[in-house]
């Protein structure tokens, strides 16, 4: 969609940043007057239509989540009327216009039976010849990482079950040229990943267990970081099985976190960052199958810690906790774990941030809010204090796999940290990676988050 022109076509619909110092000297007269009037004004954008074509002026003067969102708004207003856009502008202040524009094109509509009169026409958005080719092919990279999480999100169980995900990544790592090896169920048995057979038990569909890797020539990290997503393709609760009426509707979500991660290495794949990453993705769905693992069951998990189950619910800490441990061969440098986890998130702090907590050197934490601010991809650390900890012990068994009611996002974060030996990450998204309702450039349903913040996480790793 997105490319480069040779040449100002004045027949096509386009967008003007307007900063101070910005000439127009190749425009009609009415469309100067326009734009010179519109640099006076206060709205994040104006439009007009002008000899046929939309015009749109977007305030260069404006911080950079309101530019993603001007460029947003110019895609509700002209997408279903034009074929093609033209970008004009500083570079600078038209990188997050561009960014709005690209992400607001998504649209998740192959379920229709007539999906080709609900796509949107317009087909191109283009730039100037002096636009970094290189930021050109950046943007290019997350458009397309960003779409395929919102596509796996947003897939029916029936079309995306865990060998199937495991599948599509194979397919990006092919296409990416990154290591990508997929563990079948007897594989996984021999390895004795407990807590991911546990959870499947219930289901008629195999688990899987993909292990991707990207690592260039000269990584700036002498060892990996583990990249670790929750890859629960469907949650019914399992037996626990879940309560309030609607509460299943969205679960097809609950592998979020999968395809993020996998996301996260591709792009660092196609944009050859200096950086050595591992990927974990322990998948499968929890259903109350025949067979399926109860309440009181007690579980050894593949580092041999026992756990007792209490709530088949608090299935995806079961999955990771095989995979954390199984992260510990590699003596990571770092580990970062992304999942839909609890409710308790959701209700803390809504989707507008991921909570993010574990035990990692505070530069970490500190990089991460940083640039969570300059992507949007807010985050909110939460304590990660010994005393939840205990919460998370039983009484016949080394943990049990839920605490108390309170702080239930925390004491999750805590079950996981005792299985990963190294410092560590957790991040809880299950507020900012679904919506039940469109949001600016976000869209509805899936949205991506927090791959763009993961990605420049680990493009300013050191």
């Amino acid at each position: 969609m997105l490319k480069q022109y040779n040449a100002f076509d004045k027949t096509i619909s386009s967008v003007h940043v307007v900063g101070k110092k910005t000439k127009f000297a190749d425009l009609d007269a009415g469309e100067t007057a326009f734009l010179s009037d519109f640099q006076k004004g206060k709205k994040e954008f104006d439009y007009l239509k002008f000899q046929g074509r939309f015009v749109f002026a977007v305030k260069a003067d404006q911080a950079d989540e309101q530019l993603r969102v001007a460029g947003h708004k110019i895609i509700t207003h002209c997408a279903q009327e034009i074929e093609a856009l033209q970008c004009v502008g500083e570079t600078k202040e038209l990188h997050p216009v561009l960014e709005g524009l690209l992400l607001s094109s998504y649209q998740f509509i192959g379920y229709f039976s007539d999906a080709d009169k609900k796509a949107h026409k317009l087909k191109s958005i283009a730039v100037e010849p002096g636009f970094s080719a290189k930021k050109l092919n950046e943007l290019q990279a997350i458009q397309k990482a960003v779409f395929w999480v919102r596509d796996r999100v947003n897939e029916p169980v029936s079309h995306l079950n865990a060998t199937q995900l495991s599948e599509a990544i194979k397919a990006l790592g092919a296409e990416a040229n990154f290591q990508v090896s997929v563990l079948e169920k007897t594989q996984i048995e021999s390895l004795k990943m407990g807590g991911l057979l546990a959870v499947n038990k219930g289901s008629i569909d195999p688990p899987t267990f993909t292990i991707m890797e990207y690592k260039p020539k000269k990584p700036v990290n002498k060892k990996p970081i583990v990249l670790i997503g929750k890859g629960v393709v469907y949650d019914t609760g399992g037996l626990s099985l879940k309560p309030t009426p609607g509460s299943m509707d969205v679960m097809k979500s609950d592998m979020a976190g999968a395809a993020t991660m996998a996301a996260v290495i591709y792009l660092a794949a196609v944009q050859q960052l200096d950086v050595h990453v591992v990927g974990l993705i322990p998948a499968t769905d929890n259903r109350p199958g025949g067979n399926a693992y109860a309440p009181g069951d007690v579980i050894t998990m593949y580092d041999g810690t026992t756990v007792e189950v209490l709530n088949t619910d608090a299935e995806g800490r079961m999955i990771l906790a095989d995979a954390l441990a199984y992260a510990n061969k590699y003596k990571p440098e770092l580990v970062i774990d992304a999942a839909t986890l609890t409710g308790a998130a959701l209700r803390a702090i809504g989707h507008h941030a991921t909570i993010i907590m574990g035990n990692a050197p505070d530069e970490h934490f500190t990089k991460l809010e940083t640039l969570g601010y300059a992507t949007h991809e807010r985050v909110v650390r939460f304590p990660f204090w010994d005393e939840y900890g205990q919460e998370m012990k039983s009484k016949i068994a080394d943990l049990k796999n839920i605490g108390g009611p309170n702080a239930g996002m925390i004491t999750a974060g805590k079950f996981l940290e005792h299985f990963v030996k190294y410092p560590y990450i957790h991040m809880d998204i299950a507020g900012p990676s679904w919506l039940d309702a469109p949001e600016n450039y976000k869209g509805v349903g899936g949205t991506g988050a927090p791959l763009r913040l993961l990605y420049q996480f680990l493009k300013n790793y050191k």
